[in-house]
Formats: structure tokens, sequence, C-alpha cells
């Protein structure tokens, strides 16, 4: 499911326009993506939890030529279903 195929069932489950369905997504996403710019989890109970996981720096390969390189540390954004969603798609 895509962002307009998001919209249009919450406009048609919430009452609202599909645009304010569409604003509504937009809002929650930017909130998202700002708590985790700042280094804070975000809990939505029963769907889940978006955090920050660090990965530290490691050895890797180049899968063309064999050769060793360093992989640098970095963060990525984790997400853990809540238990109302995994019994969901169970």
């Amino acid at each position: 499911m895509r962002k307009p195929e998001l919209a249009a069932a919450i406009a048609d489950k919430t009452g609202l326009t599909r645009d304010k369905a569409s604003e509504v997504i937009t809002a929650v996403t930017d909130q998202i993506s700002a708590a985790a710019s700042r280094g804070e989890d975000t809990t939505l109970i029963g769907f889940g939890t978006f955090n920050i996981r660090a990965r530290e720096a490691r050895d890797g390969r180049n899968p063309q030529t064999g050769a060793t390189i360093r992989i640098p540390a970095s963060k990525t954004v984790g997400f853990k279903a809540g238990k109302a969603l995994k019994d969901a798609i169970s």
C-alpha cells in the first residue's frame, strides 16, 4: 500500500477528505522523523516502536574483487512490531 492508497482508506474510514488524510499522514511521518533525528524512540501502542540502532564499524568484502574493505559505523532506524500488529498478521 502506498501513501495515496493509505490516505484514501483513512478518508473512507474517518470521513476526512483524501487531502486532509494525506496531510495527517505527512504530519505523523514528519514527527516520527523529527524524533528519530533527535535520537528519540517513537512508540505507537499496539502498533510498534521506531528506534535508533547503532551499527559498529566492521570489515566487509568487495563482491567483485574480494578485497577487504572497512565499513564505517552508522546509525539506522529500526522498527519493532507491537503485540496487536503481530497478532493481526498471524
